[in-house]
């Protein structure tokens, strides 16, 4: 509510309580700043409203049909917030979302799940093609990107980081021996993404930067970890992507105290004034990914 409102909303309450000490408890000001603002109130729109006396109040004739307008008026804003809120918390309409495909393959697809559970009234519209949407001039209304945050125009807020580590098959590890150290890498089939020449690694005092090669260089993350779980060679992946293969056993760590380099994900939007649909899914992704 505006300044204006408020007042009213004020001299609802000091008619209901039938004097300022009790209005000024109900609404958690003090009694002094109550009576300055209802005489404002007075003075703004030129009418006396009260009677005051040491004891009591009472309305004037003038304040009596004020408190009528002022009170239906009150009751129609609080009504109007309330509904507002209903609406914040069960937004609905379509949700239309740009996602990188083995992402929300691999992984988003069960956090998909949740959040439409969580709120019923929203249909979704996701494009999971590898190109960039054109969030200015498509009609999206949130780009999900990894690794860079896209057009300075634009809005990114992010949403966590995935830190990536090496796993293998064990069938692999078997046939082609567990490496001891970083440098063992450059003996194995390593699977890059987009033909990737180094591996930088990190056990947190050192770094190490370890040429990598392997019969197959790829741009997708599921068939690369499909691929690893074939027993094809050694991956470098985050563990959220994996982790249904870790479970099965299909893969299993490999230099376990090392890992890659963390990779931001972001929400980008257009603006920053969204509907409640877009911010409960982007609040949402925040909260989930950071676990």
């Amino acid at each position: 509510m505006d300044d204006y409102l408020n007042d009213m909303a004020l001299f609802v309450e000091v008619v209901k309580a039938n004097g300022f000490r009790h209005a000024a408890e109900a609404v958690g000001i003090p009694n002094s700043t109550l009576s300055r603002r209802i005489s404002a109130l007075e003075k703004s729109i030129g009418l006396r409203l009260l009677h005051r006396t040491t004891r009591k109040i009472e309305l004037t004739e003038a304040g009596q049909l004020y408190f009528e307008r002022c009170k239906r008026i009150v009751d129609e804003a609080r009504l109007a917030h309330e509904q507002l809120g209903d609406m914040l918390a069960q937004p609905s309409g379509t949700l239309r979302v740009s996602l990188p495909v083995d992402f929300a393959v691999t992984y988003l697809a069960p956090l998909i799940v949740e959040f439409a559970d969580m709120y019923p009234g929203i249909s979704f519209d996701f494009d999971l093609t590898p190109r960039r949407v054109d969030l200015v001039s498509e009609p999206y209304d949130v780009a999900i990107r990894i690794g860079e945050s896209g057009s300075s125009q634009l809005i990114a807020r992010t949403l966590a980081s995935l830190t990536p580590y090496l796993y293998a098959s064990p069938r692999y590890l078997e046939r082609a021996g567990e490496p001891g150290k970083p440098a063992d890498l450059e003996r194995h089939e390593c699977l890059a993404i987009l033909k990737a020449g180094t591996w930088t690694l990190h056990d947190g005092k050192r770094t190490a930067t370890v040429p990598v090669r392997g019969r197959i260089a790829l741009n997708s993350v599921g068939m690369i970890r499909r691929l690893a779980s074939l027993d094809m060679g050694i991956v470098l992946l985050p563990q959220q992507v994996v982790a249904d293969d870790l479970a099965s056993g299909l893969l299993r760590p490999v230099l376990p105290s090392w890992h890659g380099s963390a990779t931001p994900i972001y929400a980008i939007t257009e603006t920053r004034l969204l509907p409640a649909k877009t911010q409960r899914f982007i609040e949402f992704l925040q909260a989930r990914l950071a676990r």
